[in-house]
């Protein structure tokens, strides 16, 4: 039976990146060639190095929201709401009020009850369907969505085990970041900057943008030991008519697609049909785990995951357990910096 402990390794807790470097394009870069198994340490801003004109770079442009609201109950108790996605409308021409959300509190939360986030927020309990989880109608004297964006810190895992500063703001975004929605940044895409994509352009490597709104179901632990028993909740996506005609351009001229993140993967294997990748927008609740045979990918940047977690079991599925975990543990002893703030990794 296919177990989640077989994907635990041991990463000590220094290791773990609490704070972005200065300079983006100088954190480390383990490259990991599949059909030999080498391993080779780089910098990241030695990229181009290893692509050519013959790479497609695929980036997910989607843009984190302040979605973590601090506040208090009417009886005063805390209050703190994780926001699921922005708010949406209830109807045509309707101000988008509602949104879920993972709800930390003291005492209890009950239907109707209504939570204060200053001066001008509000929110109403409208549903609790699930332990932690709660629907909520937000309130404003104006726009919904900039009270938020005022009144919202950035979301920050909990590995980084400090509060959100406002530096956040900015370093918590990738390079690419132009479409507001997800709530935990794409990691794998903060080590770009603009310098090192004109170097990439200038070896010839097309850069694709799509997207997709990164949502809380990316980082839920796996809590069953069978872990092809898991689900994975759905994430909001789009990919343009534009980006699926150059993609499919550069599958027909023998191009390899280089998907920047696990987000991108998910998009582009989501949206990979026998005749070509279809333009669409929806919700992806794609779930990868070893014996998933891709379609589309054939190269991946990525940062280095948790343990036991869906992530993990994707980067093996694609490069293999044995050869991810002996990866790992030369990232580790190396000293490489794990996590969202942390280094790379390219698998070739």
């Amino acid at each position: 039976m296919p177990r989640i402990e077989d994907y635990d390794y041991s990463l000590p807790p220094q290791l773990v990146a609490q704070y972005p470097l200065q300079k983006r394009d100088a954190s480390r870069l383990l490259v990991l060639k599949r059909d030999k198994g080498d391993l080779r340490h780089a910098r990241f801003g030695d990229l181009p190095q290893w692509l050519n004109r013959d790479d497609v770079l695929v980036v997910n442009d989607t843009r984190v929201f302040p979605a973590r609201l601090f506040g208090q109950k009417a009886s005063g108790g805390k209050v703190e709401l994780l926001l699921h996605h922005l708010p949406e409308a209830a109807g045509n021409g309707a101000q988008p009020r509602t949104a879920w959300a993972r709800a930390t509190h003291r005492g209890r939360l009950q239907i109707g009850q209504s939570l204060n986030f200053g001066a001008d927020l509000e929110a109403e309990i409208r549903a609790l369907p699930q332990p932690g989880v709660a629907e909520v109608r937000f309130a404003s004297p104006g726009d919904v969505r900039a009270a938020i964006r005022a009144a919202g810190s950035v979301p920050l895992p909990p590995y980084i085990q400090r509060p959100a500063e406002v530096s956040d703001r900015d370093t918590y975004q990738t390079v690419f970041a132009a479409r507001t929605g997800a709530v935990a940044c794409p990691t794998a895409g903060l080590h770009f900057t603009d310098r090192l994509l004109g170097e990439l352009r200038q070896r010839g490597v097309e850069v694709v943008r799509l997207t997709l709104h990164v949502g809380p179901g990316t980082f839920m632990p796996v809590r069953v030991q069978d872990y092809t028993r898991h689900r994975l909740l759905p994430e909001y996506f789009e990919l343009a008519e534009d980006a699926a005609a150059r993609l499919n351009a550069a599958r027909d001229s023998g191009k390899r697609l280089v998907a920047v993140g696990t987000t991108s993967v998910r998009v582009l294997e989501y949206c990979a049909t026998p005749a070509g990748f279809q333009a669409q927008q929806g919700w992806c609740g794609l779930y990868f785990y070893p014996g998933y045979r891709f379609k589309a990918v054939d190269r991946m940047v990525t940062n280095f995951h948790l343990p036991k977690s869906t992530l993990l079991l994707l980067v093996s599925a694609f490069a293999g357990r044995e050869m991810i975990l002996r990866a790992y543990d030369e990232a580790v002893t190396a000293g490489y910096r794990f996590y969202s703030y942390g280094d790379g990794m390219l698998i070739l």
